[in-house]
């Protein structure tokens, strides 16, 4: 991927590490996320679901560049997923419903804050890789113990990184969604596991969304008015 770096599927962006807000196993999410600080040091403009979605909205995690910069973020909607195998029943997962949308600064190459190296460019990819990953953190399968997951979440994460490295391939189609009332194209694609989208704003950033239970189809996306109303 020319301007994305492969990380592990816990959610850090290109050239970023995650902060102590995105610490920890994806078990460990629900629990720290809720401080609102990391959102509030960005220098661009946080997206949610417009106001058409009328359900409980939350904070998940934030990622950061080395000298602290907030590169990233994701925005929760609906149902809080469950992602313990002992919550996960396979009736209760069906019937949960969620969006997340993950805002990423758009970034040139560039030198690092610290002056110790150079942070990968974002784009597009990045969102769409950042959205499939964090997918995955909510989707893994119950039946399967902890090293079995460890396996299969290796495996997964290839795959997602691949996908967002081909936007253009078949395993993406094109879906029109508004993004403060203006509709603009997004890569779009469905899985057993839920669906993924990717695209760009005219506001500088990208913007990526997965989701479960609740179609991609119909939804809006606008700037976050109060990040603190979030929290």
């Amino acid at each position: 991927m020319e301007t994305t770096s492969r990380v592990g599927a816990q959610g850090a962006a290109p050239g970023t590490t995650s902060t102590s807000e995105a610490t920890g196993t994806p078990e460990g999410v629900p629990a720290a996320r809720r401080t609102v600080d990391g959102y509030l040091r960005a220098s661009f403009p946080w997206y949610g679901l417009d106001e058409a979605f009328t359900g409980p909205r939350w904070l998940m995690q934030v990622g950061t560049s080395a000298d602290g910069t907030v590169q990233h973020g994701a925005i929760g909607h609906g149902d809080e997923p469950s992602i313990r195998p002992d919550r996960l029943e396979a009736a209760g997962a069906e019937k949960e419903r969620f969006a997340a949308v993950v805002t990423v600064a758009a970034s040139p190459v560039r030198r690092s804050g610290d002056g110790t190296g150079v942070l990968d460019a974002t784009s597009v990819s990045s969102a769409a890789w950042l959205a499939g990953s964090g997918l995955l953190a909510y989707t893994w399968p119950p039946q399967l113990d902890h090293s079995l997951r460890d396996d299969w979440l290796d495996q997964q994460t290839e795959t997602a990184f691949e996908l967002a490295d081909d936007l253009n391939g078949p395993e993406w189609s094109t879906l029109s969604l508004p993004v403060d009332g203006v509709p603009l194209p997004f890569h779009y694609r469905e899985s057993e596991f839920g669906w993924v989208l990717a695209g760009t704003t005219a506001a500088g950033v990208h913007l990526g969304a997965y989701g479960r239970g609740m179609s991609a189809y119909g939804l809006g996306f606008a700037v976050v008015r109060d990040i603190t109303a979030y929290a």
